[in-house]
């Protein structure tokens, strides 16, 4: 995908939310949230990008011999997620302040993280979109190691290929897969045009199952079209 495309996506993603885009999402029955994922960064900060995905294995150290397995973040293009699937591990990390400054000079636009992370104060000062399942302080150096890179991923159910797009708010992360993007993008924008409608109209004095009724609650991506 071109990097204009990737601007004018982002741009039209960044104004939505993952409340809308999951809503859409149930409209073409594609499962798409990462459950147990949430916010470490700021309140409010919210990301969008194409994925580029990395697998983690563990591993039993060797005596004398240094294992580093974040090296992987040279390859990732500026504007990409980074998805990192560590089996959900809680004893270690898979991310940290040295990852965060190198992702933040880069301009990479945030990191999924089925695992833990550390350094959420430096993550937050830096003001970096970061979303896992755990934080922890204990380094993965010697425990974890990359098995592959730009692979597929599977996480809770949710498949996640190179290319698909990953976005993060404060309500947690979803995945979009990039031959559904645009469907999605249209449908989740008339979702937010519904429900602004409908909070519209019970502002105005409409009881709330007469506006839901009249504006198209049970199916808003058709209902604002």
């Amino acid at each position: 995908m071109q990097t204009i495309q990737i601007d004018q996506i982002k741009k039209r993603l960044m104004k939505l939310d993952s409340a809308a885009i999951s809503d859409a999402m149930d409209s073409l029955h594609i499962p798409a949230g990462l459950a147990g994922i949430v916010p470490r960064s700021n309140v409010g900060i919210k990301m969008a990008g194409p994925a580029f995905t990395v697998r983690y294995e563990p591993i039993i150290p060797e005596q004398g011999k240094f294992l580093n397995a974040g090296n992987y973040i040279d390859e990732v293009p500026a504007g990409y997620v980074i998805v990192v699937d560590n089996q959900g591990r809680t004893d270690c990390t898979s991310w940290g302040n040295i990852l965060t400054f190198k992702a933040v000079q880069k301009g990479i636009a945030g990191s999924v993280i089925y695992g833990s992370a550390r350094d959420l104060s430096e993550v937050r000062r830096l003001e970096y979109p970061l979303f896992t399942t755990g934080v922890y302080m204990v380094s993965g150096k010697n425990r974890a190691k990359v098995a592959a890179k730009q692979c597929t991923l599977d996480i809770g159910g949710v498949a996640i290929s190179p290319g698909d797009w990953v976005f993060a708010d404060d309500n947690g992360a979803l995945v979009i897969p990039q031959q559904h993007l645009l469907t999605v993008i249209e449908r989740a924008e008339n979702v937010d045009k519904t429900e602004q409608a409908i909070i519209e109209a019970i502002t105005n004095g409409e009881d709330l199952v007469n506006a839901r009724e009249k504006l198209g609650y049970a199916v808003p991506w058709k209902a604002a079209q």
